[in-house]
């Protein structure tokens, strides 16, 4: 069935990628834009990775409002979708609690009443930081009592825009409970981008990471031979995200979107350079020496590279046996994770790649 979807951060670009998979399936979509005159523009992009732009439509609207912004024909058009997909979210380093809340707290708690309000499911992405229980407990979160957490305290331990995320999954959770709504939570990794083309933003995580090794910016391996960066492939995931969001058995149900065949940081640092032609770094720095060297003035801007991007290279491995069993059942084919960052690097770094 072409059932009506709702989706914040559509723009974005995760939210491209899902906008192309859910118009390619023939569901219309109503997308949340600040600027609803942007959607010609969006519409070519989702057209350009496969979808159907005829079936989107956008409504004005900001998480950072009361009410998401909405007028009374926004609430109505919004009215008639079946799931809330939401992907909203102010990322950057250095958000200050107050900037990180106003989007990614109070904006994710506004997109969950209304969908408890109007009886649709919320499928609502977060991050794979939320199943490591260790972390959790190092940084502060009370995960007997969420509510009880000192918030203000974590964000200290792990920046605005990881302690925001945080804090919006635990009030998101709280809030469906207490209004009956059905909820769906996808945990990404790191996102690689499209498997087959390649395709990514600049801001994003690994994109960043391999403008570093192309411009000689990283000549240490952060952490030991056991510290990885988990990825998933923009694609891979936004086929499990639909999958889930229409399956029944997943509703009260947290997926998380990791491959599991992702290198240890040595190897995989060792596959972007090779397709950049570029040596790999080989000795080892502890994280805790980098964070320290982070704290000098200047040089998380010459590294290009954040103090709170750390928490995310770790040794944990994670159970993704439920996350299997969800792709089989609705026929989802994992990417060659090596083959997609080859890609990744390709689109990346063109230049560099084909030096």
């Amino acid at each position: 069935m072409n059932e009506n979807c709702f989706v914040t951060g559509g723009t974005g670009y995760i939210g491209q990628h899902l906008l192309a998979l859910q118009t390619a399936k023939g569901h219309p979509v109503t997308v949340l834009m600040r600027k609803p005159e942007a959607l010609p523009a969006l519409q070519l992009l989702v057209e350009q990775h496969g979808g159907n732009g005829s079936l989107l439509r956008a409504v004005a609207g900001d998480l950072a409002k009361p009410d998401l912004g909405l007028d009374a024909a926004g609430l109505l058009l919004v009215g008639q979708a079946k799931v809330l997909f939401h992907l909203g979210a102010q990322f950057a380093w250095g958000l200050t609690l107050e900037q990180a809340r106003a989007v990614n707290v109070n904006g994710a708690l506004g997109v969950a009443q209304l969908a408890a309000k109007q009886g649709s499911r919320l499928l609502m992405v977060s991050g794979f930081m939320l199943e490591n229980q260790g972390h959790l407990q190092r940084v502060g979160v009370d995960l007997a009592q969420p509510a009880r957490t000192d918030w203000p305290a974590v964000y200290r331990r792990v920046g605005g825009y990881e302690g925001s995320k945080l804090e919006a999954h635990f009030k998101v959770l709280e809030c469906m409970q207490a209004l009956g709504g059905e909820l769906t939570v996808v945990h990404p990794a790191t996102v690689c981008g499209h498997s087959q083309t390649g395709h990514i933003l600049p801001a994003q995580p690994l994109a960043e990471l391999i403008s570093n090794l192309a411009r000689g910016k990283l000549s240490a391996i952060p952490g030991t031979p056991a510290h990885w960066l988990p990825l998933v492939t923009v694609d891979f995931l936004v086929e499990l995200m639909v999958a889930a969001a229409f399956d029944p058995s997943q509703v009260g149900k947290q997926v998380l979107a990791l491959d599991e065949r992702t290198p240890n940081l040595p190897g995989m640092l060792a596959v972007l350079a090779e397709s950049l032609n570029r040596q790999a770094p080989r000795r080892f720095m502890p994280i805790s020496v980098l964070r320290w060297l982070l704290k000098i003035p200047g040089l998380p801007k010459l590294l290009s590279t954040s103090p709170e991007s750390l928490d995310f290279i770790q040794t944990t491995r994670f159970d993704t046996s439920a996350t299997k069993a969800l792709a089989l059942k609705h026929q989802l084919v994992w990417p060659d994770i090596q083959q997609a960052m080859q890609a990744t690097v390709r689109y990346a770094e063109p230049e560099s790649a084909q030096a």
